[in-house]
């Protein structure tokens, strides 16, 4: 095993205070809060939407990297401001919180809109979540997280989404972390998910499949059946991982094969450099030295069963408090700037 049970890294799924009034704000580019729930900042220079055809995720700009950048900027710290701006240019998925997830997912939806683009949202809320490792917590029990998703639902409405169906779920049932009382309700909670979702007029979702290192992957196909992949547009490989995005694209195929043909999306957030291998292997998914942001996001992967490279775990944001790096979920500035350095 990698890490805490899988080799996927961990993170926070943070509470975000976006709102639907704020939507305009955000894409006039006036002072507006971040829809991470940040301070109020200005509009940061070469933040802005990527072209349309090629990438047609939205850009949050009052982010956690465009707030560094206006930072750095702000200290004439020119040359740190232009290295995040690689991060803070490009669209990243919002984990939609806990406290507020109507309005979390309206806000995000809303801004996504009034820029004619679509949102990338994440969800991970299950219960029992990562096993009580560095981002343990989730819902209650099945009735609040049922609740949860349908405020979630409620906020997307009829607006466009991408929306990425809870990291680490099914793989930790199939390697042991969850434990075997949790599975019957686990399953029955994701496809319940991924069917509400799909309910929605412009919501495409992808159910978390896991990643190219993981030791297990002959056992994942019959589980992400039992999870609902059938339902859903598809699933996500790599989530928070390291692994190549040639690694990922074979395993993602193998995997399509035995799913019925599913087309995936890959997390290519922080792949440039592919996964660590050296020290301690239990650690190696928590903020990796010498790791690289990977492909920029698209949708034209050139592979017909590839939908799209995704950021869906947000360079510059934490693993878990190892390394030196803060609690999960949170913003690691020295990590960003490496990541950002090493990137071809």
């Amino acid at each position: 095993m990698y890490g805490s049970c899988t080799g996927r890294a961990r993170v926070r799924a943070a509470t975000v205070g976006a709102v639907g009034a704020v939507a305009a704000l955000l894409l006039a580019g006036c002072t507006s809060p971040d829809a991470g729930g940040g301070e109020k900042t200005e509009a940061v220079p070469g933040v802005s939407q990527q072209p349309k055809a090629t990438d047609p995720f939205w850009v949050n700009p009052g982010s956690k990297a465009a707030q560094q950048v206006a930072s750095y900027l702000r200290d004439g710290k020119k040359e740190d401001a232009d290295l995040i701006r690689k991060i803070a240019s490009q669209p990243v998925g919002e984990w939609v919180g806990t406290e507020q997830p109507e309005e979390d997912a309206r806000g995000f939806t809303e801004a996504a809109a009034k820029a004619d683009r679509d949102a990338v949202l994440v969800l991970y809320n299950i219960p029992h979540r990562d096993c009580g490792q560095h981002s343990a917590g989730g819902a209650a029990d099945g009735g609040a997280y049922r609740a949860w998703l349908d405020k979630v639902a409620k906020g997307i409405g009829d607006r466009r989404a991408t929306v990425i169906v809870e990291p680490d779920a099914v793989m930790h049932m199939v390697d042991g972390c969850t434990e075997d009382q949790y599975h019957e309700e686990r399953y029955d909670l994701l496809k319940g998910a991924v069917k509400r979702l799909k309910q929605l007029p412009n919501t495409k979702v992808y159910l978390d499949a896991g990643n190219a290192g993981w030791g297990k992957p002959d056992q994942i196909f019959e589980p992400l059946k039992w999870a609902g992949v059938g339902e859903a547009d598809g699933f996500a490989v790599n989530v928070a991982n390291f692994q190549t995005t040639a690694a990922s694209k074979e395993y993602g195929k193998k995997v399509s094969k035995r799913v019925g043909g599913k087309p995936f999306v890959i997390d290519t957030s922080r792949n440039g450099n592919g996964p660590y291998t050296k020290g301690d292997p239990a650690e190696n998914w928590c903020n990796p030295p010498g790791r690289a942001l990977g492909e920029t996001p698209t949708t034209q992967t050139g592979d017909p069963l590839v939908d799209a490279y995704l950021w869906i775990k947000r360079p510059g944001e934490s693993d878990g408090d190892c390394k030196g790096g803060p609690k999960a979920g949170d913003w690691f500035p020295e990590y960003a700037l490496e990541l950002a350095r090493n990137t071809k």
